[in-house]
């Protein structure tokens, strides 16, 4: 087993972005930010929460810091620690927390990805998890601004959810597979 490095893990990270968000058109906002290189891919190598925590500090500011044009969005990728979903997802409140913690509830917020992410409701391998599936464990920062934009110009953004099922069943698992969307972080 060897331990990828952060270029290795960033690029799994952007051939995720590019096949399935993309590609599959999971996101329709994502296209635009990605093509102007607008999007920060940061790898986080804490070794604990309270260390992922400064860091997701560190990360919220600078974007709340930063000009859009220039970065729109983060990703902060963490494939050291929350591997376990369960994990993850109660940290996902604490992220939250922070959000409102820093001030920027209604600026910035927290969405997630997982390599292992489960829905409420659906069994492990349902097809409809991979949706927010990703290579790393990884905190989606993003700005509220953005997402009121892309609504705006996306008018039928709630009815995006029920697509993203639909284009999952379609898919099916043999074709996340044919993506070469496999997990990385389970074979190393």
């Amino acid at each position: 087993m060897t331990t990828p490095t952060d270029t290795e893990i960033i690029e799994a990270t952007r051939h995720w972005l590019e096949k399935a968000v993309i590609g599959l058109n999971l996101c329709p906002f994502a296209k635009s930010v990605y093509v102007k290189n607008q999007v920060r891919f940061v790898v986080s190598h804490a070794p604990h929460i309270d260390a992922l925590l400064e860091e997701l500090e560190r990360e919220l500011q600078l974007l709340d810091d930063t000009d859009p044009e220039e970065v729109d969005t983060t990703l902060l990728i963490h494939p050291d620690i929350l591997t376990d979903f369960l994990d993850y997802n109660d940290f996902l409140d604490i992220a939250d927390d922070v959000v409102e913690e820093l001030g920027f509830a209604g600026i910035l917020q927290v969405a997630s990805f997982h390599p292992d992410y489960q829905f409420e409701g659906t069994e492990q391998d349902d097809i409809e998890n991979f949706t927010n599936r990703s290579p790393y464990p990884t905190l989606h920062l993003l700005r509220e601004s953005s997402i009121d934009r892309a609504v705006e110009a996306f008018p039928e953004a709630d009815a995006i959810y029920e697509k993203n099922i639909a284009t999952m069943k379609e898919l099916g698992h043999e074709g996340w597979a044919a993506l070469g969307l496999n997990n990385p972080s389970k074979q190393h």
